[in-house]
């Protein structure tokens, strides 16, 4: 079984996911998310969906409550879909805005799978603690990137 560690660059996880031609699950997530920790402790440890998720995505996990500040450069204001401007300093400002930008969602975790192309392949889900459904949740995602394949 492949390492199970995820991306943790967006734009990493993008460029991989056109390398290797699978889809990009998303782990929108946080250091401080109990619920976060549960999926990952009882739901991804579980063999079958471990083995989907290692083998089958490219698995990125972007946390909302990153305090650490970005470059200066790279630290901007931002407007959102509704016209309000955030300001853009931290990794955690950078990723809880794009969660809610483009997912129209702001809790955690939540989990989107998108191909190559960034399109949304299936509805995002949240917690999810039971095992099947999760699983099948991911197996509808490949079933759509299949599909979308062709």
């Amino acid at each position: 079984m492949q390492n199970f560690e995820p991306v943790k660059d967006y734009e990493l996880a993008l460029q991989r996911s056109k390398a290797e031609n699978k889809p990009i699950l998303i782990d929108f997530t946080g250091y401080a998310c109990v619920n976060c920790r549960r999926m990952e402790e009882n739901v991804w440890t579980n063999e079958e969906v471990k083995r989907i998720m290692t083998e089958k995505y490219i698995l990125v996990s972007l946390y909302v409550d990153d305090k650490q500040k970005l470059p200066a450069a790279k630290q901007f204001t931002y407007t959102t879909k509704e016209g309000t401007e955030k300001e853009i300093i931290s990794i955690g400002d950078k990723w809880a805005t794009f969660e809610t930008e483009n997912f129209k969602n702001n809790a955690q975790p939540l989990y989107a799978i998108l191909n190559g192309d960034e399109i949304l392949l299936n509805h995002p889900v949240g917690y999810t603690p039971n095992i099947k459904e999760y699983k099948d949740w991911l197996l509808c995602g490949l079933d759509a990137f299949e599909k979308a394949k062709k």
